[in-house]
């Protein structure tokens, strides 16, 4: 039996810009595998898709070594804050990098979470939050910040 649980992201007709946006972005990260639309009727495309035809359908990637599979489709589904990937940082230094390539929507920002251009939400957050937030008044500091400074904690 599979122990492996993929993330399936539902993009609007961007699919392939966004995988190689976050594959820029996270370090020992690569495209797995894609697939594209048949090209016509006869290779089983349906009329709804007749504008994807030839286009790329899914990629299969990989961030930090977590698998994912990105669908290129339409604007039916989008992303909403109800689900997020937390990235785990060592140091200041990796919060900074990564919230400065993922934070695109600055209204969205909270507590270490943040938007990107493609309307994922991320957590950018210490390796080591537990035991951050466990020092005396550490969750009211939290609750201020937007992007996550150890140093306030």
């Amino acid at each position: 039996m599979s122990k492996a649980i993929t993330p399936n992201l539902w993009f609007d007709g961007n699919a392939k810009e966004a995988v190689g946006f976050y594959v820029s972005v996270f370090p020992d990260s690569k495209i797995t595998h894609s697939m594209d639309y048949p090209k016509t009727k006869e290779e089983g495309l349906a009329d709804f898709q007749l504008d994807m035809a030839g286009k790329v359908l899914t990629i299969d990637f990989e961030l930090r070594g977590n698998r994912f599979l990105a669908i290129n489709a339409d604007s039916t589904f989008k992303f909403t804050e109800a689900v997020s990937f937390a990235v785990d940082c060592e140091d200041q230094k990796e919060i900074d990098y990564y919230w400065e390539k993922l934070s695109a929507v600055p209204e969205s920002e909270q507590c270490g979470w943040c938007k990107d251009k493609y309307g994922l939400s991320w957590q950018i957050v210490p390796k080591n939050m537990d035991e951050l937030v466990e020092r005396p008044g550490a969750y009211a500091k939290m609750m201020e910040m937007k992007k996550l400074v150890i140093a306030d904690f």
